[in-house]
């Protein structure tokens, strides 16, 4: 599944309810499932079933931010990272 696939999914399931609760309460969900996946990452046992979870949660809350604020969550990423570092420009980074 690519990106804007993804987002557009995420809209199409869930754009009326975030748009009801807001930007901020979105985010806040994203906080939320972030607080989880470190609560995961900190166990001494790992349950990586778990953790994949918590990553679902947190890009589909992303996802939903991205909506809120008519972002092209693909096109984004892709000017952000265009395939090489964007504070050294290269692949792979050097920054070190």
């Amino acid at each position: 599944m690519k990106i804007k696939e993804l987002q557009e999914m995420m809209y199409n399931l869930y754009f009326h309810q975030d748009n009801k609760r807001g930007l901020f309460k979105t985010f806040m969900w994203l906080v939320e499932e972030v607080g989880e996946l470190s609560r995961a990452l900190k166990q001494e046992k790992l349950d990586k079933r778990k953790i994949a979870e918590e990553i679902a949660d947190i890009i589909a809350w992303v996802c939903s931010l991205s909506n809120l604020l008519n972002i092209d969550l693909e096109k984004a990423l892709f000017n952000k990272y265009p395939n090489i570092c964007p504070k050294c420009g290269h692949n792979p980074c050097q920054c070190g």
